[in-house]
């Protein structure tokens, strides 16, 4: 299967030749659907040209770029099988993360073992880093489970699928944090959509008044469902931050290398104590806001063909070919690897086992509830009356 998409494939190279210094005016991008650029941080630009920023900057090794390649290359291998299976009706809904490798591997990697991830419920690249085993992103999305796994073990907490709730936990684990003289910071991952949440500006004002060690990633896509960002907000996002008093950054959510400087530049600021940062990660959903959506009902194909040209995976492939840290033969097993991620996926995805229906009361309290014995009772006399005891 194909891990570029068509458009990035057909991208011009050229060479990156020396390392070049962008001002200020030289750095700003601009919104697809708007006039007018962005101001943001860049150090990878569109054409696979290494670019330098004052503020932020990182020197990776040869073998440090082939592995944040690898991890955007199969996280959207992933993503795209897990979108594959639901289309076969292997899985109730999915929701895709196309588009956003970058913004979520580039954060993802800035983290420490110890630090802690509060993930809304598109964070499959950032599930990635921090260990979690792709195919227990599935079991939810399948029906079977909760959530397959301890968030204890990863540091990686649950999805939550109530928008902006997740930065609350964030905040108030933060707190906690401040309090035990912990130096591990946490990081929460939202949308644009959930910006306008009430308690996402709750989790900006007690994370700022209590100078809690949190970073606020937000994810800007563009839409949020079928809504588009100039409808959501007056000013650019990352400039809300200044009304709590603290700082916001934009950066090129399809620049991996940009998202890794500015985030581990923010997660160290929380560890010295200075508070929180907000960082807007602009880019763009490639695909459809879950699969039970219709995006060509609200967006131009034009709007996404323009996105598609800044292809985080792409980019940096362009980059690494042109600097010779990448050769033919790493990009042939990738591919090899890739496809047995694809394999893997479906051959645990479709042996999941089905739970017993009557598990769904279990562990509802710690030591029962009149209330769920009544419902329990009330579900089995339901399954009881059908044919053969149970409902198909």
């Amino acid at each position: 299967m194909t891990v570029e998409s068509t458009a990035a494939r057909k991208t011009t190279r050229r060479s990156s030749g020396a390392k070049r210094t962008t001002s200020a005016a030289s750095a700003k991008k601009a919104p697809a659907a708007q006039g007018a650029e962005p101001e943001l941080v860049q150090l990878l630009t569109p054409g696979g040209e290494r670019v330098q920023h004052p503020d932020y900057d990182i020197d990776l090794s040869a073998e440090e770029l082939r592995g944040l390649y690898r991890d955007m290359v199969l996280s959207r291998r992933f993503d795209a099988e897990a979108t594959a299976l639901q289309r076969q009706g292997e899985l109730g809904l999915w929701a895709s993360l196309l588009g956003q490798e970058a913004a979520q591997i580039g954060s993802g990697r800035a983290l420490r073992d110890d630090d802690y991830v509060f993930p809304t419920y598109r964070e499959h690249a950032v599930a990635w880093c921090r260990g979690v085993d792709p195919t227990n992103l599935l079991g939810m999305f399948r029906g079977v489970n909760n959530g397959g796994w301890d968030p204890s073990t990863n540091n990686f907490h649950l999805y939550t699928i109530v928008l902006g709730a997740q930065t609350l936990h964030a905040t108030g684990y933060a707190m906690g944090i401040a309090k035990d003289g912990a130096d591990s910071a946490v990081i929460a991952y939202f949308g644009d959509g959930a910006s306008s949440q009430g308690d996402v500006n709750e989790s900006f004002v007690f994370s700022a008044v209590y100078n809690a060690p949190v970073v606020f990633f937000c994810q800007n896509n563009q839409w949020a469902i079928s809504e588009p960002i100039e409808k959501q907000t007056r000013v650019p996002l990352y400039q809300r931050a200044r009304g709590f008093g603290f700082p916001g950054v934009r950066v090129d959510g399809n620049d991996v290398l940009a998202c890794l400087a500015v985030t581990r530049s923010a997660l160290e600021r929380a560890r010295r104590g200075e508070g929180p940062t907000l960082i807007e990660a602009y880019t763009y959903r490639m695909a459809a806001h879950t699969t039970s959506d219709d995006p060509t009902r609200y967006r131009r194909d034009a709007e996404r063909e323009e996105w598609e040209a800044k292809d985080p995976i792409q980019r940096l492939k362009t980059y690494m070919e042109n600097e010779g840290h990448a050769d033919a033969a790493f990009f042939e097993e990738l591919e090899t690897e890739s496809e047995t991620l694809g394999k893997h996926v479906r051959e645990v995805v479709r042996a999941m086992p089905v739970p017993e229906h009557m598990a769904m009361f279990d562990n509802v309290y710690a030591d029962g509830h009149a209330l769920v014995d009544e419902e329990r009772a009330q579900f089995a006399a339901y399954q009881a009356s059908f044919e053969g005891g149970e409902a198909e």
